[in-house]
């Protein structure tokens, strides 16, 4: 896909020029006149590289450089002037253009100025994505089983360009699986683009994934690219698709199925190249049978399945996670690392974590932040505001199991079965403790152990 160019100049036959120049070269032109359209353009457009002329009606060509840079950081700015001088090219070099030419401009200085800058764009966002590409992978905490064999799915499942569908709870990391997914591919120095379609509004999701053309609705000022459209050749990350609706779905499986698609108020079909990768907290099947999700979509991302284990399902891994966790708020905060003991640790394991690593990394966090020494112990827990743990992780596992029976006699004959087993193995199979203890005639708990299968010892 061909690079972006903005150009910024307040004369009509400048802009005319140098968009020829660039157009004869194959690159994508945008103009605007003036800086506050420049600055809005930048926004909405996302362009490769900017060529801004300094002497601008309202903000200057300055302004519009040093507020450029402070709203996008990596994006190459090279200024154009007539009144060139040592002092502009310095004040400009010092509020981060990357070049600086003269007028009128020259065909052949001005595309070795773009391409220079391009290239180096390219490779300053080619080395932040090799810094930040073993982050994700790193970031997956743990030894358990589970996650170990998370690792190994996505050290298989990466290299490939099969569409991938991550499930979990909420606050179980579906985010940062997506990301190691792409860092882990042959796309990792191409675009990451992520989208939470359960926060966007439905009336805005079409513009936001295909883009818009000028003037396609009330409010398009200015031609925008889409997520896609950002993420060719990189992966598109659609988290939380279980709340994309049956309209915007349709659009979707299309795409997948052309690889081609138009943005809102067009007709040009744009070609794309995008790997999918998508999240859930729902479960999808019971989705399609409620109609509200198409099965059709359903089986195009979910290629590969890959599931992600909520936290009371690995809680061997919750000492790692909070040491980690430790770790990670010093290294933000320039404060020295504090540890837990190993009772403190251990404290820990006992709770169900319903909101999984998410709830765990912000209770380390604030527990960090309001314990008072270098070393946290059990009794520092509660001023994180964590209640105590009434019952064990095995004993909330087995609620929530009971708490799925949708008959209720069966939910109370799997109640009474545990409720007299467990009391069995406290009484050590002695009915007349038993019977006394718990409150029931010793002949009607001999017919409940006798209907339940459970073998009763002795009486006295």
């Amino acid at each position: 896909m061909a690079a972006t160019i903005l150009v910024v100049d307040d004369e009509p036959q400048i802009l005319q020029v140098i968009s020829g120049i660039l157009l004869d070269e194959g690159l994508e032109v945008l103009t605007a006149g003036d800086g506050e359209t420049a600055l809005k353009m930048a926004a909405a457009e996302t362009p490769d590289l900017v060529l801004l002329d300094i002497a601008l009606p309202g903000m200057d060509g300055l302004e519009v450089l040093k507020e450029m840079k402070n709203r996008h950081p990596s994006l190459p700015v090279v200024m154009v002037s007539a009144y060139g001088s040592v002092e502009n090219a310095v004040k400009a070099t010092r509020l981060g253009a990357y070049d600086f030419i003269e007028k009128p401009p020259h065909a052949d200085k001005i595309l070795l100025t773009v391409r220079n800058g391009l290239e180096m764009a390219r490779l300053w966002e080619e080395n932040r994505r090799l810094r930040q590409q073993a982050a994700p992978v790193r970031d997956i905490v743990g030894e358990s089983e589970a996650i170990q064999r998370l690792r190994e799915q996505l050290r298989r499942v990466a290299p490939t360009n099969a569409s991938v569908l991550i499930t979990g709870e909420n606050g179980t990391g579906k985010e940062l699986v997506a990301r190691a997914l792409h860092y882990l591919s042959r796309r990792a120095h191409q675009p990451f683009v992520e989208v939470n379609c359960a926060a966007i509004p439905e009336d805005l999701i079409e513009s936001e994934l295909f883009g818009h053309e000028k003037g396609a609705f009330t409010g398009a000022s200015q031609q925008r690219r889409g997520k896609f459209d950002l993420a060719h050749e990189g992966t598109l990350f659609l988290d939380e698709i279980g709340d994309m609706s049956l309209k915007t779905q349709s659009k979707i499986l299309r795409i997948l199925e052309e690889q081609r698609f138009e943005r809102v108020g067009g007709s040009r079909p744009i070609q794309v190249e995008v790997r999918v990768v998508a999240a859930t907290n729902k479960n999808l099947e019971e989705e399609i049978a409620k109609g509200t999700f198409r099965e059709d979509l359903y089986h195009r991302i979910n290629v590969i399945p890959l599931p992600v284990p909520p936290l009371r399902e690995r809680k061997e891994d919750i000492p790692l996670l909070a040491r980690h966790f430790l770790q990670e708020l010093a290294r933000g905060s320039d404060e020295p690392v504090k540890t837990m003991t190993t009772e403190a640790l251990e404290a820990l394991t006992q709770f169900s974590w319903p909101g999984n690593v998410r709830e765990l990394k912000n209770f380390i966090w604030r527990l960090a932040v309001l314990s008072p020494g270098e070393v946290i112990d059990v009794e520092d827990l509660a001023l994180a505001g964590v209640p105590e743990p009434s019952m064990s992780l095995a004993a909330v596992d087995d609620l929530n199991s009971l708490m799925q029976e949708g008959d209720f006699r069966q939910a109370r004959a799997r109640f009474e079965k545990e409720y007299l087993r467990r009391k069995l193995t406290e009484f050590s199979g002695n009915v007349a403790q038993m019977a006394e203890a718990v409150g029931l005639e010793r002949s009607h708990l001999y017919r409940k152990l006798r209907d339940y299968g459970l073998q009763a010892g002795r009486e006295e």
